[in-house]
């Protein structure tokens, strides 16, 4: 191998934010709430290592409040079209030819691809026409710039995943926690809903049966067990949340209960949903969003799984957060069993 040769191959293993100028920077990552909040630790880090850039996301319509509670990490939004490979959204073709456009003016310095494997996002960065892109490929790929693509983990929990993408681009961790800061506009819309009128922090509990996909939910008579015996043993009030359009399965848990529960179920925001949530004694819900937004705020969680990867989407701290595997419904004594304990934290 020619000296030269040897230069090379030794520039590649340098990470590429320290082969690279980064003013202007954009992260794609077009997915729902429980993905983006996996992604907080690696926008902090990539955050520290890059103090003076400005970042904008790239995501779901949706994400623009995301970005807004994440400012301290990202400084703008863009809201990304679809693509018909992509189920979250339909596709708005009207859109595209502009979103593409207004990406290129940006003239950004580095796109970094965290959306997945890269199998179409990574086609998708590649039009924002930036001086470089990063990202993950799927594994056996050969990418032009190896120093610039990682194979996709096949293995281990989300945020970690991710975490490792930023440390591959050169942005040390700077902690795997999540975390969810809630503002004072979370808290003024909860008080203005009067949802939480007459509760006092630490003596409800809340229950989540809904998950943005309905054949991911644990039936609702097991969580009215759940919370009909942690009513019995400790004289908790029980808080039943959701969306609008989760109004009809808490009223149906609302239903299979002994005991009355408080029905939050209305068009809430998720801060003013997380502002509830973030003075309650204990969560029990489906592996969904909420799960995410418990382990941001502390807040001690029991998540039943049914059907996704619970190694990827459990939380990390697995002693404040329990998963309980259950797709058929039948451990409830299992997961009652955790929640008393999670109760006397």
């Amino acid at each position: 191998m020619t000296l030269a040769g040897i230069e090379e191959d030794t520039s590649k293993a340098i990470p590429l934010l320290r082969r690279m100028t980064v003013q202007r920077m954009a992260i794609f990552r077009a997915l729902q709430v429980g993905d983006m909040l996996c992604a907080v630790p690696a926008l902090r880090a990539i955050r520290a290592a890059l103090p003076q850039a400005h970042i904008t996301l790239v995501g779901l319509p949706w994400a623009e409040q995301f970005a807004r509670r994440y400012r301290h990490y990202v400084d703008a939004f863009a809201a990304f079209p679809g693509h018909p490979a992509f189920p979250e959204q339909p596709v708005r073709e009207a859109e595209l030819e502009t979103f593409y456009t207004t990406m290129r003016a940006q003239e950004f310095d580095l796109v970094l691809q965290m959306h997945g494997s890269g199998q179409v996002s990574n086609r998708i960065v590649t039009e924002f026409g930036a001086k470089a892109v990063a990202g993950s490929v799927v594994p056996g790929s050969h990418p032009a710039d190896p120093g610039s693509f990682m194979e996709y983990p096949e293995e281990g929990a989300e945020p970690l995943r991710l975490l490792r993408l930023a440390e591959f681009i050169g942005a040390p961790s700077a902690g795997s926690h999540l975390e969810f800061p809630l503002t004072k506009e979370d808290e003024r819309e909860l008080e203005a809903s009067g949802l939480a009128a007459g509760l006092v922090p630490r003596e409800y509990i809340c229950i989540h049966p809904g998950a943005r996909l309905r054949d991911k939910c644990w039936p609702p008579q097991r969580f009215a067990e759940i919370a009909d015996a942690l009513v019995d043993e400790f004289g908790i009030k029980v808080v039943l949340t959701g969306s609008a359009k989760e109004a009809d399965l808490t009223a149906q848990v609302a239903a299979c209960m002994r005991h009355a529960a408080i029905d939050t179920a209305s068009p809430l925001s998720i801060g003013a949903m997380a502002a509830l949530m973030s003075r309650a004694r204990l969560l029990v819900c489906n592996d969904t969003g909420v799960s995410h937004i418990a382990a941001g705020l502390c807040l001690p969680s029991v998540v039943v799984f049914s059907k996704a990867d619970m190694q990827r989407w459990a939380p990390l701290d697995q002693d404040r957060h329990r998963c309980i595997w259950d797709p058929e419904g039948g451990r409830a004594e299992l997961v009652l069993q955790h929640a008393r304990v999670l109760m006397k934290i």
